[in-house]
């Protein structure tokens, strides 16, 4: 098995980007996150590889400063797997890509039925990756040198596929619509912080009246603190259905709470002080939830035909076309277009629709350019032989 030291000082790190200033090409780049473990999204491992250079495993909570790293690193293109989930993580670090190619989503557009590292790996270079320690806590130290290997095998052969993706995306005429794809991810704003976050508690459906989620949401919260404080995942500390579980028990009294045989977690019982004033709180507000708040998330498709009959008949006629379309560029059909983009533009479309209207519908509501090219026309089309569907139909009912 290869040793693979860690980065852990600005000197080791000074180092490393010297060695990467002087390889070739592009840098391939991987995070390790402690997800399930941490409450933060925090990198704890940075993997990145260049040709001529080699692999370095950076160990981020031990470094203080990453401006040369970044000032190397922006004069190439990055080669990442599922960038839109390590992003993040770099971009709180200061790292942020000129360029990325994106090796899962690639994948998909070229209409390769699997997608994960190890399967892309496979099917490109016929390498089996082990992937044993992909649910690892990776905020353990020091880190043991299986997990170090792993790590560095997840970006030892991304330069080698990207070659040969590159090269797939030629044949089949995709460079421009990957290269499309790759800057969205790129310009994706951050997600606002959700309202009500709180109401995602899983189980939340199954509470009766505007108190018992008064008293879920003050729980919700006393984790959420907590959870911040000492940096663990919240489930770790009291999941879900426990906090249900406890609330559907209705404790009059700390000890009653303490004796809900589902009310489990490694802080269940060690911050019951914590949980009962929480109780306690949410028994007394005079600021009592909704039930049920209103949304832009549109109704499930199977109440259109009551709700929006016209709208039913759009998405039923545009949706087979779009699947089509998608089929003939061997992709699936959410890379094509999103459901819910051709859902929003089936339920409200323009007043006037042609292909020209249908297009700017989708672009205000994200579609790139090459999605709008490829199925603004069949939209288009789909809607107005639904309109005459409609008129047909009730032609012959009367």
């Amino acid at each position: 098995m290869a040793e693979y030291p860690v980065i852990a000082d600005d000197e080791a790190l000074d180092a490393a980007v010297s060695a990467l200033a002087a390889g070739e090409g592009p840098f391939a780049v991987d995070v390790e996150r402690a997800s399930g473990f941490r409450y933060s999204q925090r990198a704890y491992l940075i993997q990145i590889f260049r040709r001529g250079a080699g692999v370095f495993l950076l160990d981020p909570p031990a470094l203080s400063r990453f401006d040369r790293l970044q000032e190397v690193l922006s004069t190439e293109e990055w080669v990442l797997h599922a960038a839109s989930q390590d992003l993040p993580s770099l971009r709180e670090l200061g790292l942020e890509p000129p360029r990325i190619f994106d090796t899962e989503l690639a994948s998909r557009l070229l209409g390769h039925e699997r997608v994960g590292l190890g399967a892309v790996v496979e099917d490109t270079l016929g390498i089996s990756l082990a992937k044993a320690h992909s649910a690892a806590d990776w905020s353990t130290r020091p880190l043991p040198q299986s997990w170090l290997e792993y790590a560095a095998l997840d970006v030892l052969h991304l330069i080698d596929v990207y070659e040969i993706l590159t090269r797939e995306l030629a044949e089949q005429g995709k460079t421009e619509i990957a290269a499309q794809e790759f800057q969205a991810v790129l310009d994706r704003p951050t997600k606002p912080p959700r309202t009500d976050p709180w109401r995602r508690m899983s189980g939340l459906h199954t509470l009766r009246g505007r108190r018992a989620l008064a008293i879920a949401r003050e729980l919700w919260l006393t984790r959420e603190e907590l959870a911040i404080a000492q940096d663990v995942a919240p489930g770790r500390l009291v999941p879900d259905r426990s906090l249900i579980a406890a609330i559907a028990a209705d404790p009059d009294s700390k000890r009653a709470l303490g004796a809900v045989k589902d009310f489990t977690g490694r802080a269940s019982r060690t911050e019951i002080d914590r949980w009962w004033a929480a109780f306690e709180r949410g028994r007394t507000t005079a600021e009592l939830p909704r039930e049920r708040v209103p949304g832009d998330t549109l109704p499930p498709p199977r109440v259109w035909a009551d709700r929006n009959p016209e709208a039913d008949l759009r998405l039923k006629a545009a949706r087979p076309a779009v699947e089509a379309r998608a089929a003939e560029l061997n992709m699936p059909t959410e890379n094509l277009l999103t459901p819910e983009l051709l859902r929003r533009v089936a339920w409200e479309p323009p007043a006037q629709m042609d292909a020209e209207t249908i297009g700017q519908a989708l672009l205000d509501a994200g579609a790139r350019p090459w999605q709008i090219h490829e199925t603004a026309q069949l939209i288009a089309t789909a809607f107005v032989d639904s309109v005459q569907e409609s008129d047909d139909s009730s032609e012959v009912a009367s």
